[in-house]
């Protein structure tokens, strides 16, 4: 399970660190879903919102920065 901690696993963040990845990953999502909500109304064509894949990458690297404590 991706939950378990294999051993020698060691977590080299604190709270504070997980909280600051947690919030920058809800930022990150925040202008993501901000910028595809614009994309669509503007009528931006497909392919170009393939770009919000960073943005979004970023999110989810923040979230699970702060799950894994790295």
């Amino acid at each position: 399970m991706m939950s378990e901690r294999r051993a020698g696993n060691i977590a080299n963040i604190g709270e504070g660190g997980a909280r600051r990845r947690r919030l920058g990953g809800f930022v990150w999502l925040g202008l993501a879903v901000a910028a595809l909500i614009v994309m669509v109304a503007v009528g931006v064509p497909r392919p170009y919102r393939l770009v919000l894949l960073l943005p979004f990458g970023a999110a989810a690297a923040g979230f699970l920065q702060a799950r894994e404590k790295t």
